[in-house]
């Protein structure tokens, strides 16, 4: 354990197990360590430094746990290809670990996919009181031509292969995979990547919430910047009207990082839920 920010602030490094499998995630304490705790998730290939203005000033009223996902920030990467499902378990496990009775998500992006998915799996015995989401992705949005030319792509490069046995299948898929042309296919986020956290990127991206969102049972305010280029408001309406209990807060002329452009209200909106008694 040791600090970084302030006196009251506290670093550990936490031995998850998932599965057969572990991984060490970092995590961040700070603030008071009694009443609300709120659990702040970062997205995809970000990590809890570039959410610490927030955290700070949310650490000054309350308990902030911040997670460096496996893969990102000061956590190594998972020994495999973990799923989004796996990402929440780490959250409800890093909840228990650390005693927390009572805690919000605080999720940004991948994050707010991940405090959904934790959320709406109530077999997950660490449940939050309610959801705060920033540009949260895991809603399918409408796909431009030239990502069905990559797709197609793809799948014309992948079939000649599965002509194969198998050792030799899997040596082709595995070449192809880290061929240049295949870099070329993918998005930036995925070519920017290596090792197992490309697979995990893949399974990432590819995991959608739509079908989990009636079975979240706690309160959920979104917010959702109108000048995010990451993610469309239509993509989020969707996930408002899906939601058994949530409403949308648009962040006039912020982007996808609203919490850095705009973040007195969605602190002013975690006091009024916190003063309000959401449990």
């Amino acid at each position: 354990m040791g600090l970084r920010n302030s006196d009251s602030e506290s670093i550990q490094d936490l031995t998850i197990v998932v599965g057969d499998e572990s991984s060490v995630v970092r995590v961040y304490e700070n603030g008071p360590q009694t009443g609300e705790t709120l659990v702040v998730l970062h997205g995809w290939g970000s990590s809890s430094d570039l959410m610490a203005p927030l955290t700070r000033r949310l650490s000054a009223k309350w308990r902030t746990v911040a997670i460096d996902m496996p893969g990102h920030g000061s956590s190594p990467a998972p020994p495999s290809a973990w799923s989004v499902r796996d990402h929440a378990q780490i959250v409800s496990e890093v909840v228990r670990m650390l005693k927390i009775e009572a805690f919000a998500l605080v999720g940004h992006s991948n994050g707010g996919r991940i405090s959904i998915e934790l959320a709406s799996d109530q077999s997950l015995k660490s449940q939050p009181s309610f959801l705060v989401l920033i540009s949260p992705s895991g809603i399918p949005r409408n796909r431009t031509a030239a990502y069905y030319v990559r797709l197609w792509t793809a799948k014309v490069l992948k079939w000649p292969f599965y002509l194969f046995p198998g050792v030799i299948k899997e040596f082709g898929l595995d070449w192809l995979k880290n061929s240049l042309i295949w870099k070329f296919l993918g998005s930036s986020d995925y070519r920017a990547l290596t090792g197992v956290m490309k697979d995990t990127f893949v399974r990432t991206v590819n995991h959608y919430v739509v079908d989990q969102l009636p079975s979240v049972k706690c309160p959920v305010v979104v917010f959702w910047g109108s000048n995010d280029d990451a993610i469309t408001r239509r993509q989020m309406e969707i996930l408002v009207r899906e939601l058994p209990d949530a409403g949308l807060f648009v962040l006039e002329n912020a982007g996808h990082f609203g919490y850095l452009d705009q973040p007195d209200p969605i602190i002013s909106t975690i006091q009024t839920m916190i003063d309000g008694g959401v449990r």
